[in-house]
């Protein structure tokens, strides 16, 4: 594993990944004698990943909340009826609260 010293002064970092050349590549696209040697090597390292408890939980999380719709449909379906029928009305200082509310969460950000 790389030193983090190597990075900040500029010096090489040996690496143990090879180069797998392309299906039908031509010889000028053949790999660099260190890769080629990496890549004869019987000891070649592969990549892996693994997650935290907290990583898989929150993936969990955002698989539920994908699977929930972002809406009440009741509720809009309700509220369409009501503007419909004319028995919808608008609270003018609840909404006028609401937006300055809104106001003062974007002045915050």
């Amino acid at each position: 594993m790389a030193n983090i010293d190597q990075l900040r002064t500029g010096q090489p970092i040996p690496t143990t990944r090879s180069n797998q050349t392309k299906v039908g590549s031509t010889s000028s696209d053949a790999p660099s004698t260190a890769a080629a040697a990496a890549a004869s090597s019987p000891r070649v390292k592969n990549d892996a990943v693994s997650l935290s408890a907290q990583g898989k939980a929150v993936g969990q999380i955002h698989q539920q909340l994908a699977a929930e719709p972002s809406f009440d449909s009741a509720k809009v379906a309700e509220i369409k009826q009501a503007i419909a029928d004319g028995s919808y009305k608008v609270d003018a200082d609840k909404l006028a609260s609401n937006m300055t509310k809104f106001e003062d969460e974007l002045r915050g950000i």
